[in-house]
């Protein structure tokens, strides 16, 4: 037998080492091949050995296969046993097909890198004659106000430069945070932040803005090995911080965001980074979006990408009817999770995936401005918002909140307490840095894509550079992954009413309450804002607006001054005008 097996292993090291030098191939490149061979292939013979079983008469689903009746089966098996799911099994292969959008594209690709600008690189000269003046400034300012400091290190970062300071001992912090306007004054500079104590260092830093800024593109952070090394469909790619180094956050993790700076601070570009950088790390199968723009013009260019759940929703009451979709989807998503076993959606797509079912794909929901939803409907929006950040991150769902508005009325705190995750640009005053971030800071930010960075779970923002995408790359991007497929959206969100435009040019949106409104001005013969606000407690601009919209709907005549408005009391014609109103 000894004999038998040598002569075998002589037999099949001869035939090996024929074949490397017959083809001139090294032993690692054989090696190589072979394992490569094996992996394109070992799920296609697994496949082939399994039997084909039809199910409901629809689709052929792959079925393991099926152990004896009498063989003992534990708990986990039992839940998922054909003879006792067979209807989970139909609900997830039904359901997956038409509202999670079965859309394999197994040959789909990922975006090129290359259809991202390449950067003009600009050599930044360390030590200059800026940077040590500035030095020499801030050690003498800080000693004029009794403060004996000394810098000992200086970083250049794209947006400023931060000098970190050693204080004497004795030296309170507290004396030092106070001088940021003192400091701008004498680096006659537009603004000095303050950032006591550096996180991990036993020093202050002085960040001063930069006299020639710096730039930082999609592409450079995008090509990084952390980026690229991210395992999660979810990772997105913002900037970079003052060390230069790429800031890569997964909102798996975060699990939602809020994003609030003033109209041209970079909110709306940041929103665009965050959408690019997950069609390039997702396929339609693994992530679904949800776009919703109220502002029309930012995000109707992704319409038709095949990573799309509904089409761009620029109507404020379609948007608040698709949140009350998801929070809908999210809770039929929990009864999936419960009837298979699983806790969350990466063990749910796990068993999945051994029972040959359809993948469960996360979901992005990006809204671009807050501010108008809360406008038209106040109380839907906020409760959808609410649920959805509360419960659905084991769900696979995450929201990506924008505003230019960081006021209390917009960033309720509700919504506050349950979105931990922040972003903030530039904005107007510390009050509304402190709505964002509970903390000052963000009012001596500089704009265009400067901003504090406040993940899950930290108690100092971060400064970063935010990373920016033209138009144009945008473009190119959409076109790339739009022509490998076309979007297939849920039947729940297509078959969304349609927006009323019936209303005479120049009005509103008809008030939720415009009717009852209306009986209340009929009833009492006053048509005045003052007296809605008292019957129906309203706020003094929802009021308004309702008034105007009945003036625009022949309701009530015009506004006379200090007399009273004209009041329609033919109640047919009311009622008749209450008709046409709504068609």
């Amino acid at each position: 037998m000894v004999g038998e097996a040598g002569a075998l292993v002589t037999v099949v090291a001869t035939l090996f080492l024929a074949v490397l030098w017959v083809t001139g191939t090294s032993f690692p490149a054989l090696v190589h091949g072979l394992v490569a061979f094996w992996r394109r292939n070992r799920e296609r013979w697994r496949q082939e050995r399994q039997p084909m079983v039809r199910v409901t008469g629809e689709k052929p689903l792959l079925l393991p296969n099926i152990e004896p009746v009498s063989a003992p089966v534990d708990k986990e098996r039992e839940i998922l046993a054909p003879s006792k799911s067979h209807d989970l099994e139909n609900e997830l292969s039904t359901k997956a097909h038409v509202e999670q959008l079965r859309l394999p594209l197994t040959d789909y690709q990922l975006p090129d890198i290359n259809l991202l600008n390449r950067p003009l690189r600009a050599g930044v000269v360390r030590g200059s004659r800026e940077e040590k003046d500035n030095v020499r400034i801030l050690e003498e300012s800080l000693a004029n106000f009794g403060v004996k400091a000394k810098v000992v290190e200086v970083t250049r970062g794209p947006t400023c430069t931060r000098y970190e300071m050693h204080l004497s001992p004795g030296t309170k912090v507290s004396k030092v945070t106070g001088l940021s306007n003192d400091l701008a004054m004498s680096l006659a500079s537009d603004g000095v932040r303050i950032e006591a104590p550096i996180p991990g260092k036993a020093a202050i830093g002085i960040e001063v803005p930069n006299k020639s800024r710096g730039s930082v593109f999609l592409r450079d952070v995008v090509e990084t090995a952390e980026f690229a090394g991210s395992a999660s469909p979810l990772t997105v790619a913002l900037g970079k911080d003052i060390e230069g180094n790429a800031i890569i956050s997964d909102l798996i993790q975060m699990p939602h965001l809020l994003i609030a700076g003033a109209t041209g601070a970079g909110k709306s570009v940041c929103i665009n980074n965050i959408i690019c950088s997950v069609l390039y790390k997702a396929k339609p199968h693994e992530v679904k979006m949800m776009l919703i723009d109220p502002k029309v013009v930012e995000l109707s260019q992704y319409n038709g990408i095949p990573h799309l759940i509904a089409p761009v929703l620029n109507h404020p009451k379609k948007a608040a009817a698709a949140l009350k979709w998801a929070t809908a989807e999210m809770e039929k998503r929990y009864a999936q999770f419960a009837r298979a076993g699983a806790r969350d959606i990466a063990g749910f797509n796990e068993r999945a995936m051994e029972r040959n079912l359809e993948h469960m794909p996360y979901h992005l929901i990006v809204i671009d401005e807050l501010a108008d939803l809360m406008m038209v409907a106040r109380a839907d929006v906020e409760d959808a918002i609410c649920r959805l950040a509360q419960m659905a991150r084991a769900a696979g769902m995450h929201l990506v909140i924008g505003t230019q508005r960081p006021s209390t009325d917009v960033i309720t705190g509700l919504i506050k307490a349950n979105i931990p995750s922040r972003l903030s640009f530039t904005v107007s005053s510390a009050i509304d840095s402190r709505v964002i971030l509970d903390m000052s800071g963000a009012e001596k930010l500089l704009g265009q894509g400067d901003m504090l960075f406040l993940p899950v779970g930290q108690s100092k923002a971060r400064r970063i550079q935010g990373a920016y995408v033209s138009n144009r790359e945008i473009e190119k991007i959409v076109d790339y992954v739009s022509t490998q497929g076309e979007a297939t959206y849920a039947p729940g969100l297509a078959s969304l009413e349609e927006v009323d435009n019936s209303l005479p040019e120049g009005s509103a949106d008809q008030d939720e309450r415009f009717e009852d409104a209306v009986r209340v001005i009929v009833e009492t013969g006053q048509a005045s804002v003052s007296m809605l606000q008292r019957r129906m407690r309203l706020g003094y601009t929802r009021a308004a607006r309702i008034v105007d919209q009945m003036e625009i709907a022949g309701i009530v005549g015009p506004s006379e001054g200090s007399r009273p408005r004209q009041i329609n009391k033919n109640h047919l014609l009311v009622k008749t005008l209450l008709d046409q109103s709504k068609k």
